[in-house]
């Protein structure tokens, strides 16, 4: 099954690293999920098509460090206007460093409350793609700020290829995860409230998809589906697809 994930380690790929300090890979992820799911749910199909609501990548969320909302479905005219969302999605990713686990944590945790308190109907996701390579080698951090000269014709075409010799000639842009992180990890963020389509008295996630993928930046990114952390990527995918269409039409066309 081919999957929004899968877009996203495509890109990865094509782009050569997984750069966390940019958006690209987050509006890659965002744009498929809309797709597949405005294909499954005729009810947001129909909104859509009329120019009922409209789809806006990161608009300004409430919350402390500028933050974005990485995807927004909200009434035609209204971006920006939180009582407008109908949908909302945060993507975040643990891939370099699994002690940011809390602060990413934290992000989700805030967005959620400051959200829930204008617009309490939205339909908010949140997917974490979280990182199964016990190396990784840090390109934003340790090896373009001081490459930049030669980065794009000397280093650039050998990430993700699998050259296993950028490991030894870059010994200290290498990041090390313990086998145990990914799965103190995932069970972190399995700690965020989830509700059922009808619940939207509780302050919680309607979906959160945790997602293991293998991106170390030596060899090509895949997602993880022979994964040890109980998760299946594809089942997965298509129930968070059938519960946000099914709370989207319980909330804004049975209303």
């Amino acid at each position: 099954m081919n999957t929004a994930y899968d877009e996203v380690v495509t890109a990865i790929a094509k782009y050569g690293f997984h750069n966390h300090r940019k958006q690209e890979h987050s509006d890659v992820l965002a744009d498929a999920v809309l797709r597949d799911l405005q294909q499954r749910c005729p009810s947001l199909d129909s909104d859509l098509v009329n120019g009922i609501v409209v789809s806006s990548i990161n608009i300004g969320a409430p919350g402390g460090r500028s933050r974005k909302l990485d995807l927004a479905v909200h009434q035609a005219g209204e971006r920006g206007n939180l009582r407008a969302l109908r949908i909302g999605m945060e993507n975040k990713s643990v891939i370099t460093a699994h002690r940011n686990t809390s602060s990413r944590f934290d992000d989700l945790s805030e967005t959620l409350e400051a959200i829930y308190q204008v617009q309490p109907n939205a339909v908010l996701v949140a997917t974490i793609l979280v990182g199964t390579a016990t190396r990784v080698l840090n390109v934003p951090d340790r090896i373009l700020p001081y490459h930049e000269d030669t980065f794009s014709e000397r280093i650039l075409p050998r990430l993700s290829t699998g050259d296993e010799a950028l490991w030894t000639e870059f010994p200290k842009a290498v990041s090390r995860n313990r086998t145990t992180d990914a799965l103190k990890t995932v069970n972190q963020f399995r700690a965020l409230p989830t509700r059922r389509p009808a619940e939207t008295h509780r302050q919680a996630y309607d979906y959160v998809a945790i997602v293991p993928v293998f991106v170390d930046n030596v060899n090509p990114p895949r997602v993880d589906r022979k994964n040890d952390l109980g998760i299946d990527v594809d089942a997965d995918y298509e129930r968070m697809l059938d519960i946000m269409c099914k709370a989207y039409h319980a909330r804004w066309h049975l209303l």
